[in-house]
């Protein structure tokens, strides 16, 4: 198989591999996996395809496997779980080929609601623009099947996750604002200025971790105490999963990033990820 081949499709198979399982590193696993199945799998391939459906079929039914293994996890009302598995994606704000917003954290813990057969006919269908016929071709499954599968998957992530019109982009004014302003209560340890900025319904999820607030004044409670004093914390902006991001230091040592959920109406969720 020619690397290149592979190559120009690595980029997109990880986001995909992301989306499916929510976790960066096990994406990885399954895309060097992908690789190694597609070498060894060249010579009978045929091209009875597109090599790109190939690619995506080894993938996805990696995927499949992995989330077997790992068995269903309990989604308490956090929405990145228990055990915090949802992780940051690595992306480039620049990346052509990564839909920034498909990998935004609200969305890829909406998907991990959905059973695994589902949320790869979403993924394929609706983020991958694969046809009905190639996506039952992907999963083996009916033209039928699929259709019913994906108004499924619709229905129930329209219930978990919210609007993607709701999340404005990191580059909108607003957002932008709103993480400006983030960084400086936190810099000047203000949490009349942090609470300004909060939604009434807003939430604070620290992955690897059970903790989460929700509401207002309960994300104050939980947030306050570490505030410190003027000047412990030094915040520098970023972009993560197709978010605007602090990455924060504590008294110059890296302490890890806060993923921002902006809305017009104020930040929704401040998703924590310590170092």
């Amino acid at each position: 198989m020619d690397t290149d081949v592979f190559e120009r499709e690595r980029r997109g198979l990880l986001a995909h591999a992301y989306r499916m399982l929510g976790a960066w590193d096990e994406a990885e696993d399954v895309v060097q996996e992908t690789y190694l199945r597609a070498v060894r799998g060249w010579a009978g391939f045929g091209q009875r395809s597109s090599v790109r459906t190939w690619l995506y079929r080894i993938a996805t039914n990696a995927c499949l496997t992995a989330l077997d293994g790992r068995g269903r996890r309990a989604l308490p009302s956090g929405s990145l779980g228990a055990e915090g598995w949802i992780g940051p994606f690595a992306a480039d704000p620049a990346d052509s080929v990564t839909d920034l917003e498909t990998v935004r954290l609200a969305f890829v813990a909406g998907l991990q609601y959905l059973p695994p057969r589902q949320r790869a006919v979403l993924l394929l269908r609706e983020v991958l623009a694969f046809s009905a016929a190639e996506t039952g071709e992907i999963l083996e499954l009916s033209v039928p099947a699929v259709k019913s599968a994906l108004q499924r998957a619709r229905h129930r992530l329209g219930e978990v996750a919210p609007r993607r019109d709701d999340v404005l982009e990191p580059d909108d004014p607003r957002a932008r604002e709103l993480l400006d302003r983030y960084m400086a209560a936190w810099e000047a340890a203000d949490p009349v200025a942090f609470r300004e900025l909060l939604r009434e319904d807003a939430s604070i999820e620290q992955a690897g971790s059970a903790t989460w607030a929700s509401g207002r004044d309960t994300c104050l409670a939980f947030a306050a105490p570490s505030m410190g004093a003027p000047g412990d914390w030094q915040m520098t902006p970023a972009v993560v999963n197709g978010q605007p991001a602090a990455l924060a230091r504590w008294h110059g040592n890296p302490y890890g990033m806060a993923v921002l959920t902006p809305t017009p109406s104020g930040i929704l969720t401040v998703t924590l990820f310590p170092n």
